[in-house]
């Protein structure tokens, strides 16, 4: 019995000796210890001590182990009288169940056969962690040159289970593969500096002294030529020559062993609802006709004369909507921010404290990457939230796109959401980093229809461009669907979101093979968006001219990220509670 299993069994022998939320935050308390021990690079996310030295250890017989200690915590919450806990403690009981149960559910499907995308794998997440790590005293400095040292190891590792899923048949489509093995060799350069791992090292604070920043820019020069380069070297020949060749052709997750209940357990878990596939591929054909219709209405208001497959030629060609240098791009988006911040007072009762920042894409995933995504920041860690945007091929970044992209991935989006549940004051950690995908993803589509309220989207092209980017999240639902569910090829797939859409080409295809290798994840965004707009137009509708937009969203915020059916419930009580209260 490990010391898990046994702290375990202590919770469950103090059944009747101490009161039950005691013994409910006590197994919260061991299961985020449990979790932050068992994946070191989360706690660094979260700001966790202690573990910055250590990679996750992703041998077979290690997720064996983790797939049996999934049900420690089970056992240990079936002990626990829930009608004893207050309401608090009750909604996190049922979340923390809903958490164990999904993941006991989980375990048949083998998802750590494919540790390699064109979205991420150990040619990207080493960089990407390293990056975020703390750095400011020599010891911190030596956790990288730890972790730089155990780099060999984590993909050795990564090797047996690339190999394990050639033998079981689970593989990520080949034709979203073609760029991974540049993206491994991207990794290896000859002068160490110049590698992504090692810029750290480049740039030290003042409070390491100069001897320790000589023999640590030493140590991990080292480890990298000695250990890490040959180890990206050598998956590099395995990736390209051993595996690639033998990864699947087709494209559809149910095409894998298991792959229709796999499917349908991703839909559920990504949506937090029980729509079917085909209910959720109907909504998005229902809403792609709605907000084309608008489209059209405002090309027809911005005077263009031609047809809608000629205006978007227009917006994807015309120079007047690109910048010239990456430079401007990130300057663009950050001056949208700066306008973006002294506008959510209006809108919010309770602002995060956590500031954020606008930075590029990393020059080695960018050619893969999707137009933007946000990094959360670390209360714990003193580290800012970042929201990076893309600067690869500026052609394909148009100005009419960029608000809505900055308001999703910054404030009042992603970077607002996520700093306030990290800065929740009593709730248990767990709930403080949940991330159910439809309320996390649903707010930041949801925050984009908030620019309007914020005096954006002023300019008709920017108008459009917001409402290009509601259709995009609209074309998932049918895509994805499409494609896992119904038979779509993927050049079937490319050429809806072209006649829909006014992405650029290259975005388009980055987008399409995204939602192959992550089947489920793209349905969360409308779906969630549409139940909050729901929420809010109900709850106004109720309370009349008492409707509070500050405090509807204060109270969809204000527990952290939740599934929809109990966001739903918990705006519902909100709406009860107005309504008594008007009544006293």
């Amino acid at each position: 019995m490990t010391r898990y299993e046994e702290q375990a069994e202590e919770i469950i022998a103090r059944r009747g000796a101490v009161p039950e939320p005691e013994r409910l935050h006590r197994l919260f308390d061991l299961q985020w210890q449990y979790t932050m021990e068992e994946y070191p690079e989360f706690a660094t996310y979260v700001g966790w001590p202690g573990q910055n030295h250590r990679w996750t250890d992703v041998s077979l017989e290690a997720i064996e182990r983790r797939n049996r200690e999934m049900e420690v915590p089970a056992r240990v919450l079936a002990t626990i009288d829930r009608g004893t806990l207050g309401a608090e403690d009750q909604l996190h009981h049922d979340l923390f169940r809903r958490g164990v149960e999904e993941s006991l559910e989980g375990r048949r499907f083998k998802g750590e056969y494919m540790p390699i995308n064109q979205m991420q794998g150990v040619q990207q997440n080493v960089a990407q962690m390293i990056a975020m790590m703390r750095v400011a005293t020599p010891s911190d400095y030596e956790d990288v040159v730890a972790r730089l040292h155990g780099v060999p190891r984590l993909i050795d590792q990564t090797i047996t289970l690339l190999e394990k899923g050639l033998e079981t048949r689970i593989t990520p489509p080949r034709v979203t593969l073609r760029d991974v093995p540049q993206q491994i060799l991207n990794q290896v350069v000859e002068d160490p500096p110049a590698s992504p791992l090692l810029r750290p090292f480049v740039r030290f604070p003042e409070t390491v002294a100069e001897p320790d920043r000589e023999r640590l820019r030493r140590a991990a020069a080292e480890a990298y030529k000695a250990e890490v380069a040959p180890a990206y070297v050598r998956l590099h020949g395995y990736f390209a020559d051993a595996y690639l060749p033998r990864t699947r052709e087709t494209i559809a997750l149910s095409d894998l062993p298991d792959g229709d209940a796999w499917y349908a357990f991703n839909v559920r878990q990504s949506t937090t609802t029980r729509l079917t596939p085909r209910e959720i591929h109907d909504i998005g054909l229902q809403e792609v006709r709605r907000i084309r219709s608008e489209m059209d209405r405002v090309m027809t208001q911005s005077g263009f004369a031609g047809t809608f497959a000629e205006f978007m030629a227009f917006l994807r060609s015309d120079p007047r909507f690109f910048f010239e240098h990456a430079e401007d791009l990130l300057r663009g988006y950050r001056d949208i921010c700066k306008r973006a911040d002294p506008e959510l007072v209006k809108l919010f009762g309770t602002l995060p404290r956590l500031p954020y920042g606008v930075v590029p894409v990393p020059a080695y995933a960018e050619k893969s990457q999707t137009t933007a995504y946000y990094e959360p920041g670390s209360p714990a860690a003193g580290r800012p939230g970042y929201f990076f945007a893309n600067t690869y091929d500026l052609r394909a970044r148009p100005r009419w796109e960029m608000e809505a992209l900055a308001l999703h991935e910054s404030v009042p989006g992603h970077h607002l959401q996520i700093a306030l549940a990290q800065e929740l004051p009593a709730a248990p950690e767990f709930r403080k980093h949940g991330f159910y995908t439809a309320f996390v993803e649903g707010w930041g589509l949801y925050a984009e229809a908030l620019g309007t309220e914020m005096g954006f989207y002023a300019d008709l092209y920017s108008r459009f461009g917001q409402l290009t980017y509601e259709v995009w999240r609209a074309i998932r639902l049918v895509l994805d669907t499409g494609m896992h569910a119904f038979g779509w090829s993927r050049e079937k797939a490319i050429a809806y979101f072209e006649e829909n859409a006014g992405k650029a080409a290259h975005d388009i295809v980055v987008e399409v093979d995204r939602y192959i290798v992550w089947p489920g994840q793209a349905l969360a965004y409308k779906i969630g968006e549409l139940k909050i707009k729901e929420l809010r137009a109900r709850a106004a509708a109720a309370l009349g001219p008492a409707f509070a937009v500050r405090a509807f969203h204060d109270r969809v915020l204000g527990s952290g990220a939740l599934p929809l059916d109990v966001l739903e419930a918990r705006i519902d009580a909100w709406v009860a509670e107005q309504k008594a209260a008007r009544k006293a």
